[in-house]
């Protein structure tokens, strides 16, 4: 997740006042003296940390809150509240035009442009069901256009070019296009610079008088902190923005630009690139933000994820064949690419509420899933449909590990996992069906204790 630091830092901060039956002016100066320090670290805007940081002082120093019940709990509130507001408050909500989408997009040389591009038009797809054009505006960058062809053609979706040196006149003629041919969205990817200057917004303003877009996007890369919000700034004087895309949103970025957009700017962030898929593509709610930030976990996104990539029918199927003692290697090796379809295992638990603190000097093994989908694909059809055969016999197991590549230590663990999800589902026959995840593969690459020691990891667990 972005801004890992900031998050760390903010949680330390708050933490040292989690159990206090009281708090007094000392305890939430001394809060707020190092909320201020995390926020400068992380770029964000003086302005903004003096206004975030004065108003959190207001509200958590009232006597309701000091002289109330649970009082650490109350300023924990107030810190989420006033993080919320600052990331924007309320979703911006996006919803495609009607008869047709136009989509500007701009921003900085580097900034992630056509490859969101690229996800912005899956989404359409997924989502909103569109078939949209994508359009090459980038006649400078080398191999631009060719990227944005590539990029469109994995997809399946069409791309628009013209070996022209007028990107006004492309973008003219790819409205027509899709007018005469039945495409009901239009993204547009422009030509960035290294740095802002007058040749790219007079041609941006050029293309943006042409098509007259319904949504106009900056894409900024998170890793430039600051930097980014200063860019915001020039690109709203020229341009009617409706928001912004922020890219690399999965790296520990500083956290300025996400926090300081929306004030300093008055740019909404709309989406967040999550990663280099194409399908890594976000919408953008500040309250989720918020609490991801604040070590409360993300449960809302982790639903998305779930009802996104795995069906109700297929889900109360898998639930019903464990409580009736059918479910098989077959069922789990089904459930292990719906989890692949969700993301990384890593971001996954780190939606759960208290797993990104847990997972702290924690390696999350991928390969681990690698490892059992091998042992699986190594059994005979009638070894995975009925998984007793490979459980009672250790000259199967050994052929399975041998076929596999991987040990019989390995495959052992795969059957106590795959037991323990049975048991586990037994003893869960109460619960709501929905709120029992589909993620209980991963309890497969159970926790190994690492060794303390140099580097990266200075103990913990391995998963």
């Amino acid at each position: 997740m972005a801004f890992e630091t900031l998050a760390d830092k903010l949680q330390m901060s708050i933490r040292r006042l989690t159990g206090k039956a009281r708090l007094t002016d000392k305890d939430i100066e001394e809060m707020m003296k190092e909320i201020r320090l995390s926020l400068l670290e992380a770029d964000v805007s003086l302005s903004v940390v003096k206004s975030f940081s004065e108003s959190i002082k207001e509200k958590a120093m009232g006597d309701r809150i000091l002289k109330g019940l649970n009082p650490s709990q109350q300023v924990v509130k107030v810190v989420n509240d006033e993080l919320t507001e600052l990331l924007g408050g309320k979703e911006t909500v996006f919803e495609p035009a009607t008869p047709l989408t136009k989509i500007l997009l701009s921003g900085l040389q580097g900034s992630g442009k056509t490859t969101s591009a690229a996800k912005l038009a899956n989404y359409l797809v997924k989502n909103h069901q569109l078939k949209p054009l994508l359009v090459a505006l980038d006649i400078y960058r080398p191999a631009a256009v060719e990227q944005l062809k590539t990029l469109g053609q994995n997809l399946n979706i069409d791309v628009y070019a013209e070996a022209s040196d007028n990107p006004a006149l492309i973008a003219k003629n790819a409205l027509e296009k899709a007018k005469k041919e039945g495409y009901n969205a239009l993204i547009f990817d422009t030509a960035g610079r290294l740095h802002v200057d007058e040749a790219m917004i007079e041609e941006i303003e050029a293309i943006e008088k042409t098509i007259t877009p319904t949504h106009s996007f900056l894409v900024i890369d998170a890793m430039t902190g600051q930097d980014a919000v200063n860019v915001a700034k020039h690109f709203h004087e020229h341009l009617k923005l409706n928001g912004a895309i922020l890219t690399k949103f999965d790296g520990d970025t500083r956290g300025g630009a996400a926090l300081s957009l929306r004030s300093v700017a008055n740019v909404p962030i709309v989406f967040m690139g999550v990663g280099e898929k194409t399908d890594d593509l976000e919408r953008f709610y500040p309250d989720r933000i918020a609490s991801r930030i604040l070590g409360m976990g993300d449960v809302l996104t982790l639903v998305d994820k779930v009802t996104e990539n795995v069906s109700e029918a297929d889900m109360m199927g898998m639930m019903e064949k464990m409580m009736s003692g059918h479910y098989n290697f077959e069922d789990f090796y089904k459930q292990l690419k719906m989890i692949k379809r969700m993301g990384s295992l890593g971001g996954l638990m780190k939606l759960i509420p208290g797993m990104n603190q847990a997972l702290k000097n924690t390696e999350v093994d991928e390969s681990r899933l690698v490892s059992i989908e091998a042992l699986i694909m190594s059994m005979t059809i009638k070894e995975r449909k009925h998984p007793d055969l490979v459980k009672n016999s250790s000259s199967r197991r050994q052929r399975i590990a041998r076929g596999s590549g991987r040990s019989v230590t390995e495959l052992n663990r795969l059957i106590d996992g795959f037991n323990q999800q049975i048991q586990m589902a037994k003893r869960m026959q109460n619960m709501n069906p929905a709120t029992m995840g589909q993620i209980n593969p991963a309890s497969m690459a159970r926790p190994q204790k690492i060794k303390k020691g140099k580097g990266k990891n200075k103990g913990g667990f391995r998963f």
